[in-house]
């Protein structure tokens, strides 16, 4: 699913990693539908103008937004020092390049002032070890923004198997989620002169054979889900034009989406198949097979998590039994393919993991003969190799060496071979990359992010917050060492809190030094609505029970202040996408606990949500404005319905992007024209390119974060 490609973006840019190859495409909205009309009409809403993306009377609001607010910030005495030190880390030659294994090599996507849209590139594995590797551009994106006069972002490549010679390569203007997908040769390092091209639009495809593809597109104008996904799977051979497709599996408009997906594993064994989401947390899984798309009996909260010499692994958001034995929700288990692929009714599943009280399965990839896989035990990493019966029996497991008290994230893993790689990390520690041979369980070093800040000064603590219910919510704080415990210490407290993405240490760079090394104070809250300890932390903060993640937030901050590392004055929280509604609701409920509050391309107005971009996707975390219960919580909690007059709130930092066709810039527009309207100070930024992001490129990342810290020194530093 796109919310986990997003997410591992996300993490390996905090990781001081360039960013990976994604080597898949889907179409679901990142963590985050509407089935029925927006609650009034638009008359009702004064802003509603500005729900117009793209539109000359929005753009022109916005212009005009953008240049006050920058001429506050960029003109502020820190900002050219912060935008230069961001853009010093974030362009450094010495950032670990992301690697992916693609036939026998290693493939990594790359961006710096030279490559400033980026090329992806290839070298050895050997090589690879080496400080230095001696790399071969493959594709060069700004040379071909520059011929075909586009602004070319890269969205991913997938391969075919098992050849891995052609890739359909994802291609974005601008940073948007619909994509251009065009078929690339690995041995020429040329667009295929025969390949398969798609045109722009939400879409995805999976490799049936060297010839066949997947597809899940728009195919006739209209056919998209009210979620503004495909929903018809169709099989496209090389040479047909799109309107010769034949169509292989149609869902219903009141779908999430319908797409495409493929399995291998280094032993030859494969399985295409097609994924129907009837919601954004329920998915029927279909083989695709020469007589039609049996349906799968697994559980709609359940998803394929790799093969692995024969063993489709599958992993379990929800309990389940099946052959007369039960599954806990969490649970990773594996299925003989063929006998699945034969009966895809009676399926007969081996337990691989399952978690503990305090656990959470994080993520999984396949050697050719085993599987790797990381979990968190009270939001600390571990990571483990799996091992499949040869007949029958159980599953064996080592544990790897690694690091305590530290984030362990799977980078790529070598399907025809042992090899796979790991990224260690923590808050003050520079990300280390591994690579672990499955075999024989040992690790070598391959590379080690140079420190780009002083950490020497500082440490990290974990603490647990009691919530208004009772429960135990565990936060970590990074704080110098000598930190007097007086309340006049400037702190940040991060959280996302949904769509159960688990939020774990991570080093920053940027953070480090534009934050931490002046003295500032960094708090993570691992509130429900995340995954960090399985399935039921999540579900505990879905639709009509979602004040308990708002009550969670505010109850660590209210720890915090507690203890006396910092007072409101002082305190700024940050969070963006759901974090960034977080963020909305904690301004109108709480804005007396905070002097800062930074919204990050946010979710604001959940009345109208379902009518904005892609919210029509996210009825199953939120709730719908179509049930009278759930659409009285939203406007309970909906922060643009529940902005006041008269009441003294913080100035807030809103800033989205232009591009965004996912969350969409509306939301931030009509929140910061209703302050305006009511005469609440405000700063709202929107950047012109890079999609549900900071940015297109680094210079635009690097700009937006140079905003973010100079409003955080104006309102907690000085």
């Amino acid at each position: 699913m796109l919310i986990r490609m997003v997410v591992s973006v996300a993490l390996f840019a905090c990781l001081g990693v360039e960013t990976p190859l994604v080597l898949a495409q889907s179409t679901s909205g990142h963590g985050m539908n509407a089935r029925s009309p927006a609650v009034g009409s638009p008359t009702a809403d004064s802003f509603v103008w500005l729900e117009d993306r793209t539109g000359p009377r929005a753009l022109s609001w916005v212009k005009a937004q953008n240049a006050k607010t920058l001429g506050v910030l960029q003109h502020d005495p820190h900002f050219a020092g912060f935008y230069a030190t961001a853009l010093t880390i974030n362009e450094a030659k010495d950032r670990i390049p992301a690697p992916a294994f693609v036939n026998g090599r290693v493939y990594n996507f790359w961006q710096d002032a030279q490559h400033v849209r980026g090329i992806w590139r290839s070298t050895s594995l050997a090589d690879y070890m080496k400080p230095e590797p001696a790399w071969t551009t493959v594709l060069d994106l700004d040379a071909l923004a520059n011929a075909e006069q586009k602004n070319w972002v890269w969205q991913g490549a997938d391969c075919d198997a098992p050849s891995e010679t052609r890739c359909m390569i994802a291609l974005s203007e601008g940073g948007e989620d619909a994509s251009t997908v065009r078929e690339f040769d690995l041995t020429t390092n040329q667009f295929a002169t025969d390949g398969f091209s798609l045109p722009r639009g939400k879409q995805s495809a999976a490799w049936v054979d060297d010839d066949t593809l997947l597809v899940s597109r728009e195919w006739a104008p209209g056919e998209l889900t009210t979620s503004g996904y495909p929903y018809i799977v169709k099989r496209l051979k090389r040479g047909q034009p799109l309107t010769s497709a034949t169509e292989v599996f149609r869902g219903t408009a009141t779908d999430v989406s319908a797409d495409p997906g493929e399995v291998h594993d280094g032993q030859g064994h494969r399985a295409v198949f097609v994924v129907r989401a009837p919601s954004f947390f329920e998915t029927e899984k279909h083989f695709v097979t020469s007589s039609g798309t049996p349906k799968i009996n697994l559980p709609l909260k359940a998803s394929l998590a790799g093969l692995v010499a024969g063993h489709l692994l599958v992993k379990l958001d929800d309990d389940w039994k099946a052959n007369g034995t039960s599954f806990t929700a969490g649970s990773l288990v594996s299925l003989d393919l063929a006998a699945a692929l034969a009966d895809p009714q009676a399926l007969k599943p081996t337990l691989v993991y399952a978690p503990g009280p305090r656990e959470t399965l994080e993520d999984v990839s396949t050697t050719r003969d085993h599987a790797v896989v990381t979990t968190y035990e009270n939001v600390k990493g571990r990571a483990f190799v799996y091992t499949p019966p040869a007949s029958g029996g159980t599953w064996s497991k080592r544990r790897l060496d690694l690091p305590d008290d530290s984030t362990i994230a799977l980078a790529s893993a070598n399907q025809h071979g042992a090899n796979a790689f790991v990224y260690v990390t923590s808050f003050l520690t520079p990300t280390t990359l591994l690579l672990a041979d499955t075999d024989t369980d040992t690790l070598a070093t391959v590379k080690a992010l140079t420190p780009k800040f002083d950490a020497s000064g500082d440490i990290v603590e974990q603490h647990e917050a009691t919530s208004k219910d009772g429960t135990q919510v565990p936060y970590f704080v990074v704080h110098p060492k000598n930190m007097k415990l007086d309340g006049t210490n400037p702190t940040l407290i991060y959280a996302y809190g949904g769509f159960a993405d688990s939020i774990t240490p991570t080093y920053s760079g940027a953070l480090g030094k534009l934050w931490l090394e002046r003295g500032g104070v960094f708090v993570v809250a691992n509130i429900r609505g995340g995954g960090e300890f399985g399935p039921a932390w999540h579900e505990a903060g879905l639709k009509t029970h979602r004040q308990r993640i708002y009550d969670d937030f505010a109850a660590v901050a209210r720890d915090v202040i507690a203890k006396k590392i910092t007072t409101p004055r002082h305190l700024g929280i940050q969070g963006g996408s759901n974090g960034g509604l977080l963020m909305g609701v904690e301004f109108t409920q709480h804005p007396d606990l905070w002097n800062a509050v930074d919204m990050q391309v946010p979710l604001l107005d959940m009345l109208r949500f379902e009518k904005i971009q892609a919210g029509a996707s996210w009825v199953g975390e939120y709730g719908s404005v179509a049930n009278p219960d759930e659409r009285a919580f939203l406007a309970s909690i909906s922060p643009y319905n529940n902005l006041k007059a008269g009441v003294r709130y913080p100035e807030p930092f809103i800033w989205t992007t232009t591009k965004d066709d996912r969350v969409g810039p509306q939301h931030a527009r009509k929140f910061a024209a209703k302050l305006a309207a009511m005469h609440i100070p405000y700063l709202f930024y929107e950047v012109t390119e890079g999609g549900h992001g900071a940015g297109a490129n680094i210079k635009e990342r690097s700009f937006t974060t140079a905003l973010e810290m100079t409003y955080f020194t104006r309102k907690l530093m000085q």
